[in-house]
């Protein structure tokens, strides 16, 4: 593994016990509150994190939602705080790196907005124990549930996001903007793919990786998942509605032209 060449966001890393499982549970948050402290909360319940160690990917969070003392508590392995530029992809190259040279074989992504069913993570390791380098969680397939999708984000990721990352990969997906995945540690080390460039800064990452696991011949699945938005208030996202869904339509087209893949 050389990791000269990679592009990192500077951060600060607060550690709050070594190393113990296979893979690692990348959460990436900012000011999410009380949502990331249930969500955690959930996951300790099911004594998931003595499956999992768990990374939070803070990208500067102020709400004292990611005090150190708390999470500890909570089962948190390490706290990275991001201190650059950058939004999620910042941050989760950030987490990304930092996983990989910590000698982690895979990588769980989930949101920290107590949006999905955390129960679903043992089924993420048991994806990456056999052997798939990519596995999406899909609302969308049997056993998948997408619940209070507010209407116009559901057409936009059914009509357009779907469709464009699928033909650009040659893989049939059923959800794509959803963040609940895993990587395998070969996949996001493979020359061809390079993470961990600074292209990649708001939310191009994830429509990369969708694109180029399947694209390159890495075994990719999707597995049945529950997202579940709340039923009424402010949607949890954030996107901003008019300059963030153009900028995610940039990246759709960049996508299509190849503009993110490494020079040769």
């Amino acid at each position: 593994m050389n990791s000269n060449d990679w592009e990192i966001p500077n951060f600060s890393e607060t550690s709050f016990s070594e190393k113990e499982n296979t893979y690692c549970l990348c959460i990436p948050v900012i000011n999410e509150g009380n949502k990331l402290l249930n969500e955690l909360g959930e996951i300790k319940a099911q004594n998931l994190h003595n499956e999992i160690d768990i990374i939070i990917c803070d990208g500067g969070s102020d709400d004292g939602s990611t005090e150190p003392k708390r999470l500890r508590e909570l089962g948190v392995n390490t706290l990275l705080v991001k201190k650059d530029t950058g939004k999620l992809s910042a941050q989760l190259r950030m987490g990304y790196s930092y996983a990989l040279k910590e000698g982690y074989q895979g990588i769980v992504t989930i949101d920290g907005n107590n949006k999905d069913n955390v129960d679903a993570i043992s089924d993420f390791i048991e994806a990456l124990n056999q052997g798939f380098d990519l596995v999406q969680g899909s609302r969308y397939i049997e056993g998948g549930k997408a619940i209070n999708t507010p209407k116009i984000r559901h057409i936009a990721v059914k009509l357009i996001h779907i469709p464009i990352i699928s033909f650009a990969s040659g893989f049939n997906y059923t959800d794509t903007t959803n963040g609940y995945r895993a990587y395998s540690r070969n996949f996001l080390l493979d020359e061809r793919v390079k993470p961990f460039r600074k292209v990649f800064d708001t939310y191009e990452l994830l429509a990369y990786l969708s694109v180029r696991a399947p694209e390159l011949g890495f075994k990719t699945t999707e597995i049945p998942v529950t997202r579940e938005y709340p039923k009424t208030g402010k949607t949890p996202t954030k996107i901003s509605f008019l300059k963030g869904n153009l900028d995610l339509l940039k990246i759709l087209f960049n996508i299509l032209l190849n503009k993110y893949d490494p020079e040769r």
